[in-house]
C-alpha cells in the first residue's frame, strides 16, 4: 500500500474530491426516503396534489444534483487512478531496466509482463472502485441508521442488529478470498508464460509435430487456472445470496414492528415506507461494497506482487563516475569464478588470462562450457562471484553504467531487431551516426549489399524481432548495430552462426581492418573462425584449459585438439 500512495501523492487533489463528491451524492440520496415519507404522510393523506407535485419536484431535483455529483465523482475517480496506474507502470517498467540479467532470469520474463499488464490494471480498477465507492457505501449504511434513529427508535434496533452480520457477511468473505486471489494470478503466469514460450518457438513446435502435446500442457495450465478461479468464484457468489437472507429478514422485522408501532399511533404509515427504504438503501449499498470488497482483493492481491517486484533489490550497483585507470590491457580476468543464482554448481571457476588493445581474442568450447557467461562479465551483465574483472585498467565494478556500456558492445547469439526501420535499429549504437557512417558499419558487416537491394535502402520498415529478414541478415544487422557506436571492446557472442563460411571468413577480415582497432572477442563453435586470432581461450565444463594461439593449441590442449579434430573430419578446416 505504500507503494500505491507514493504514486497517488501526485493526485491527491483529485483523490480527495472523488469521495467527497461521492459522499454529497449519498446526502442527497438520504434525504429522499425522507421526502417519500412527506408525501406519504401529508400528500397523500390530505389529498394535496399541489404539495405532492413540489415534493416530485424536489425528489428531480435531488436526482438530478446527486446525478452531478456522480458524474464529477467519477471524473476524479478515474483521473486519480488511471495517473496513478500510469506511475507506477513507469516506475515497474524503470525498475525492470534497472535489474540485473540475474534478476531478470530469476523472477522470469512472463510474469514480469504479466505484473506490467494485468496486475497493474486490476490495481488501477481497485483504486477507481475505492475512490467512488468504498466510503460512500459505509456512510450511506450509518446514515441510513443514523437516520432511521430519528424516526423511530424501536424500529430503528433492526439496523443495529442487521448491519453488523452483514458487515461480517462482507468482510469474513473477503478474508477468505484475499489469498485466493493472489493465487489465480500466480496460475495466469504459468499459462501467460506457456503461451508465450510457445508462440516464441513456434517454428520448433511445429518442426516436431508437437501440436497436440503443448496443446494438452496449455491446457493443463489453463484447466488449473479455470478450477481455481471457479473456487473462488462460487465463494464470492455466496455474498448476493447471504446478504439478501439478512436483509428480506430485517424487512419483515421492519414491517412487523412498523405496524404494531403504527397501530400504537407513535408511527406513520410513510415513516413505515421511509425505513423500508433505509433498508434497501442498505442493503444495495451493501452489495456495492461487498463487490468493491472482492474488486479490491484481487486489486491488493495485485498490487502485492507489483510490490515485491518494486523491491527486488538490485544485485549490482553503479558508480556516478568512473575510477581512474589501473593498467592499459583491455580486459583482465583474475581468478575469477562465477556462480548462477540457484545454481548449485560454479559455471565459471578461476579464469584467469589478459586481452590486450586491439587483439582477438576466440573464445571456444563445448556446450555449456561457459563461453557466454565469460564474455557477459565483460560488459557487466553479471557480477564475478569471486576475482576481479578489469576492463580497459579499471575494474568492471567501477565503471559508469552509460560509459562502459559504451566502451563495450555486444552482438549476443539470439539475433534481436526492434520494430521501425533499418536506420532506426543501427542508430541503437550512436543517434548520432550519419548515414555515411552507418553504411561503413553494414560495409564491415557484410550486410550493405542486401540493404541496398531493398527498395527504401536504410528506411526498408523491420517488423517485431527482425522476422520480415532472415537469420543471416539479422545477425549481419546486429553487428552493424555494434560497429556504429565504434566500442573500444567487441564481443561477438556466436553471432555469425547463421552465417556461410565465405561471408564469416569475409566479416573477420573487416573486422581486423577496423580504423579503431578495437579489442574483438569471437566466440565460436568453429576453429575455422577462430585460427587466425591472437590468442583462443578453451573453456571446460566452466574452467580454463587452454590459451595460447591455434598452433599452440593442436599442440598442448587436448580438448582443442579434439574439437579441431571432430570439425576437420566432418568436412575440412574452411579457412
Amino acid at each position: 500500500m505504500r507503494d500505491l500512495y507514493t504514486h497517488l501523492k501526485g493526485h491527491r487533489l483529485v483523490s480527495v474530491l472523488a469521495p467527497l463528491f461521492k459522499m454529497l451524492e449519498a446526502l442527497f440520496d438520504l434525504f429522499v426516503p425522507l421526502v417519500v415519507a412527506d408525501i406519504v404522510n401529508t400528500g397523500i393523506r390530505d389529498q394535496d396534489t399541489a404539495y405532492i407535485l413540489s415534493r416530485c419536484g424536489l425528489l428531480v431535483a435531488l436526482a438530478l444534483i446527486g446525478l452531478t455529483c456522480s458524474v464529477v465523482a467519477q471524473y476524479f475517480a478515474a483521473r486519480a487512478s488511471v495517473c496513478c496506474a500510469s506511475s507506477l507502470r513507469r516506475a515497474l517498467f524503470a525498475h525492470i531496466q534497472a535489474l540485473g540479467f540475474s534478476e531478470v532470469d530469476t523472477i522470469g520474463g512472463s510474469t514480469l509482463i504479466t505484473r506490467m499488464s494485468s496486475d497493474i490494471n486490476q490495481v488501477q480498477n481497485g483504486l477507481n472502485m475505492f475512490l467512488r465507492l468504498f466510503l460512500r457505501s459505509p456512510f450511506i449504511v450509518f446514515g441510513a441508521a443514523i437516520m432511521a434513529f430519528s424516526l423511530d427508535r424501536t424500529v430503528a434496533t433492526v439496523f443495529l442488529l442487521a448491519i453488523p452480520v452483514l458487515f461480517v457477511i462482507v468482510f469474513g468473505l473477503m478474508a477468505i478470498t484475499a489469498p485466493l486471489y493472489r493465487k489465480v494470478q500466480t496460475r495466469l503466469d504459468s499459462v501467460l508464460g506457456a503461451t508465450r514460450e510457445n508462440l516464441s518457438g513456434v517454428r520448433v513446435v511445429r518442426a516436431f509435430a508437437r501440436e497436440t502435446e503443448e496443446q494438452q500442457r496449455f491446457t493443463n495450465f489453463h484447466t488449473a487456472l479455470t478450477r481455481l478461479q471457479l473456487f473462488v468464484g462460487r465463494i464470492s457468489a455466496l455474498m448476493n445470496p447471504l446478504t439478501y437472507v439478512v436483509v428480506n429478514l430485517a424487512f419483515i422485522a421492519i414491517l412487523t414492528l412498523g405496524a404494531r408501532q403504527v397501530q400504537g399511533g407513535w408511527l406513520l404509515d410513510g415513516d413505515v415506507i421511509a425505513l423500508v427504504n433505509y433498508m434497501s438503501q442498505v442493503l444495495i449499498e451493501l452489495v456495492k461494497l461487498a463487490n468493491t470488497v472482492i474488486l479490491i482483493s484481487r486489486a491488493l492481491a495485485s498490487m502485492n506482487r507489483v510490490s515485491s517486484v518494486l523491491h527486488t533489490p538490485l544485485s549490482m550497483t553503479f558508480p556516478s563516475a568512473t575510477a581512474p585507470a589501473q593498467n592499459s590491457a583491455a580486459v583482465v580476468f583474475d581468478d575469477v569464478c562465477l556462480t548462477y543464482h540457484g545454481a548449485g554448481d560454479e559455471s565459471l571457476s578461476h579464469i584467469s588470462f589478459t586481452a590486450q588493445s586491439g587483439q582477438t581474442i576466440g573464445v571456444i568450447g563445448s556446450t555449456g562450457s561457459g563461453k557466454s557467461s565469460l564474455v557477459h562479465l565483460i560488459p557487466r551483465f553479471y557480477d564475478a562471484t569471486s576475482g576481479t574483472v578489469s576492463v580497459l585498467g579499471r575494474p568492471a565494478a567501477q565503471w559508469e553504467k552509460g560509459e562502459l556500456r559504451k566502451k563495450v558492445a555486444v552482438v549476443l547469439q539470439k539475433a534481436q531487431l526492434f520494430s521501425g526501420t533499418i536506420r532506426s535499429n543501427l542508430l541503437w549504437g550512436d543517434e548520432t551516426a550519419t548515414d555515411a557512417q552507418l553504411w561503413d558499419a553494414l560495409e564491415a558487416a557484410q550486410g550493405a549489399a542486401f540493404v541496398r537491394e531493398k527498395p527504401l535502402g536504410l528506411d526498408e520498415p523491420v517488423e517485431q524481432g527482425g522476422r520480415n529478414f532472415s537469420g543471416g541478415q539479422r545477425q549481419r544487422l546486429t553487428i552493424a548495430r555494434a560497429l556504429v557506436g565504434k566500442p573500444d571492446i567487441l564481443i561477438l557472442d556466436d553471432s555469425a552462426s547463421a552465417l556461410d563460411f565465405a561471408t564469416d571468413a569475409a566479416l573477420r577480415k573487416s573486422l581486423r581492418e577496423l580504423s579503431w582497432h578495437p579489442t574483438v572477442f569471437l566466440v565460436s563453435q568453429r576453429t575455422a573462425s577462430l585460427r587466425k586470432a591472437d590468442k583462443i581461450l578453451v573453456l571446460d565444463d566452466g574452467q580454463l584449459v587452454g590459451q595460447g594461439t591455434h598452433t599452440e593449441l593442436l599442440d598442448s590442449c587436448p580438448v582443442y585438439r579434439e574439437i579441431y579434430e571432430s570439425q576437420f573430419e566432418k568436412g575440412g578446416d574452411a579457412q
